[in-house]
């Protein structure tokens, strides 16, 4: 394997987790804005469960992910607290999709 497929690689990697990143920041939106608010003003509890279920799904895969990239770009502890951080966020995982492009 030569340095440029290592260097193709990781950036791969950095790139399946910034997609899932913001799939999964706009799973938490909608699961907040939509779901819940239909759960408990209109008595309508299915979104939540569907939306619920792809969030969580996403949501794992999102620390997956992460760890992933923290392996092959080598972030510190202080960088892959702060990718754990902002998945609990609302807006997180938006901001963090931002600041991985630099």
């Amino acid at each position: 394997m030569t340095t440029a497929d290592v260097t193709t690689a990781e950036d791969g990697k950095l790139a399946r987790f910034r997609l899932v990143s913001l799939a999964e920041g706009v799973s938490f939106l909608i699961l907040l804005c939509v779901a819940m608010p239909l759960k408990y003003a209109a008595h309508m509890p299915a979104p939540t469960m569907v939306f619920g279920m792809i969030h969580g799904l996403l949501f794992l895969a999102y620390l997956a992910l992460a760890y992933d990239a923290k392996q092959a770009q080598n972030w510190d502890g202080k960088r892959f607290g702060i990718v754990l951080i902002a998945s609990v966020l609302p807006t997180g995982p938006f901001w963090l999709h931002k600041s991985l492009k630099k």
